[in-house]
């Protein structure tokens, strides 16, 4: 068995209230022991929920860490906001505060992808800094592309109800295949499928998030906003920057640019992967794995 790899961990269910009366959905991995460090909250992107960690969670786990992973109002488990204006990362972090009160988690890792590591950064400046013990990046900083930014309006909130699963994985695969341009198995977009989309009761399947979370997106100034402010608040704080090679969103300019403003940055490439890794990547993992080690 591989490093970070078991045979069995225990995985329990919470929905967590907010304020404003929506279910927020968390799985929770518990680790194995002994216990080796803080917990590691995983945020995801825009458009997934937390079934993109659940390869990368198992592995955590195993690592003898809590795993906590939350689905973003709007995105998989959790409930639909009527009020579309809450669709934006400032509320989003308050929910995952009020997770991390209800689960009695004082301090933790943070491992946020695309939407995720916005959210992340958004929390160390808004007063959130003594919470975060450490930071991972995946594939996303404080200056994003606008082509990249542009190919994702294109889609998010777009494309409607199919037939079976595997329409569900053809649908997924012309979203994300310049992403992941190498992989030709039919069983990779399947379970890409599985984690993306959810199965309606009229037995067709729809991608799993409430359309309306593109409002914000695509109503989102042009060119974006300065970030970098955001990047500065993590001065102090432990942090891995994940890229894919093909990335359209983050480029390889930016990262250089980061790592003279935080000269203790850690990085790492995954080539020929665009928006985002997986994260189960050989030399993403064991980049991840490594990070893990050397932070409490």
């Amino acid at each position: 068995m591989e490093k970070g790899e078991r045979m069995q961990t225990a995985i329990t269910e919470h929905v967590v209230r907010t304020p404003d009366g929506l279910g927020l959905f968390v799985r929770d991995y518990a680790p194995e022991a002994p216990v080796t460090g803080l917990p590691v909250l995983c945020l995801h992107g825009l458009t997934r929920n937390s079934r993109d960690f659940s390869g990368v969670a198992l592995r955590i786990a195993a690592l003898g860490r809590r795993v906590i992973c939350p689905d973003v109002r709007g995105r998989g488990g959790s409930d639909w906001d009527a009020k579309t204006d809450n669709y934006h990362a400032a509320v989003y972090v308050q929910d995952t505060l009020q997770i991390l009160d209800h689960l009695a988690v004082p301090r933790c890792v943070w491992l946020g992808t695309s939407m995720g590591g916005l959210m992340t950064m958004l929390a160390a400046a808004t007063g959130a800094g003594p919470r975060i013990a450490a930071v991972a990046l995946n594939d996303i900083g404080p200056q994003l592309e606008q082509h990249g930014l542009d190919r994702i309006a294109g889609y998010v909130g777009g494309g409607g109800p199919v037939a079976d699963l595997d329409a569900a994985a053809d649908a997924i695969r012309a979203i994300n295949q310049p992403a992941f341009p190498n992989e030709t198995d039919p069983k990779f977009w399947r379970s890409f499928a599985q984690r993306t989309f959810r199965r309606r009761p009229d037995g067709r399947y729809e991608l799993d998030y409430d359309p309306a979370i593109s409002l914000a997106f695509k109503n989102a100034p042009t060119p974006a906003p300065d970030l970098w402010p955001l990047w500065a608040a993590l001065a102090q704080t432990p942090t891995l920057v994940i890229r894919g090679g093909l990335s359209d969103l983050i480029s390889r300019e930016t990262i250089a640019e980061m790592q003279r403003r935080k000269p203790d940055l850690r990085t790492e490439e995954v080539d020929g992967v665009g928006h985002a890794p997986t994260l189960e990547e050989e030399i993403a993992w064991t980049a991840l794995w490594r990070f893990l080690a050397r932070v409490d």
